[in-house]
């Protein structure tokens, strides 16, 4: 087990498509609702949503496009949008739920796919500290850590099925992705889907936010408010008005969208984005780890800078299939 040593992992840890005729009302109204959004229905969820790998959008609800205010003037730097705050967003599908462990396991039993933790022998792994430690030395590297064994080779920890797969890089979520017919959401799809047409964030210091976060002191007490020490299962709290799980805490999200500073592209990144390696991507929704006394980002506007190769403890993913009209 090795302490982070690296100023790129120290900076982080701070923290594809396929196009499908847009549905008439008959038939996103047929889409059979998703049994979750709270503790009992989550526990007894498997792990696989109805007519999964029968039918192209399981588990998948339509979003209906519009336009939004991207960001907060009011909050963290990055999450400023002084210039073009207005954003529009076509018709789309997304996961009601993140990725579950079953579904990944679906996706590696169908292809022998290995993912990059399994390949580079590693991940990091947060481990809540018995005593007060300096900043970020609560996060290890642990050999032979994966999605798998998110805690590492030796832990009795186990995971469970409809938990969301971590432990997963940007390559590996976009070859899951790929494999459905599916891709990330960009940014913009992501916040908006978030928001579900309620511009006000989330507020970091309301007396009770309906998701999983931390609880307590972070990282020395967690009080379990939520019922949980660390993950939950997916969909054990109440959809937004889209009907999505878990846009807030639990785990943060991948987005497709390279993370370059504030919203306002002031360098001409768009113009270059199509000539340049970028080596993170924006992250989206917060954490289980995230309190109020650290980490205020469990909002649909927070966002942070994600390395794209690196598994880590508190970070899964969605997919979207976008929708073309006729």
């Amino acid at each position: 087990m090795t302490r982070f040593t690296h100023c790129t992992l120290i900076s982080v840890l701070c923290l594809l498509s396929a196009c499908n005729k847009a549905p008439n009302k008959v038939e996103t109204e047929k889409m059979p609702p998703s049994p979750l959004g709270d503790l009992k229905s989550c526990q007894q969820y498997s792990g696989l949503p109805g007519g999964w790998l029968k039918q192209p959008q399981a588990g998948m609800q339509y979003i209906q496009g519009g336009t939004f205010h991207i960001g907060n003037n009011q909050s963290y730097p990055e999450e400023k949008a002084l210039y073009q705050r207005e954003r529009k967003v076509s018709d789309f599908w997304m996961d009601r739920t993140e990725v579950s462990q079953a579904q990944f396991q679906s996706f590696v039993q169908a292809t022998g796919y290995v993912t990059e933790a399994e390949r580079q022998g590693e991940a990091a792994v947060f481990q809540p500290p018995q005593h007060p430690v300096a900043e970020l030395a609560w996060w290890s590297l642990v050999k032979g850590a994966n999605w798998k064994q998110p805690w590492g080779p030796h832990s009795s920890q186990k995971t469970q099925p409809n938990e969301p797969v971590r432990m997963i890089t940007l390559k590996d979520a976009i070859a899951y992705a790929d494999w459905l017919g599916r891709e990330l959401p960009t940014e913009e799809q992501w916040e908006y889907a978030a928001k579900a047409n309620i511009e006000a964030d989330t507020a970091p210091n309301s007396a009770h936010v309906n998701a999983n976060v931390w609880q307590g002191e972070f990282p020395y007490h967690n009080e379990k408010q939520d019922h949980f020490l660390e993950v939950a299962p997916v969909g054990c709290f109440t959809a937004n008005h889209f009907g999505l799980y878990d846009m807030i805490g639990n785990v943060w999200e991948y987005t497709n969208s390279p993370f370059t500073g504030t919203h306002d592209d002031h360098m001409g990144v768009q113009q270059i984005s199509n000539h340049h390696a970028f080596t993170q991507y924006t992250i989206k929704g917060g954490s289980f780890l995230c309190a109020s006394n650290y980490c205020m980002r469990y909002r649909a506007s927070a966002r942070h800078p994600k390395e794209s190769n690196l598994a880590i403890s508190h970070v899964g993913f969605r997919t979207i299939q976008k929708v073309t009209t006729k």
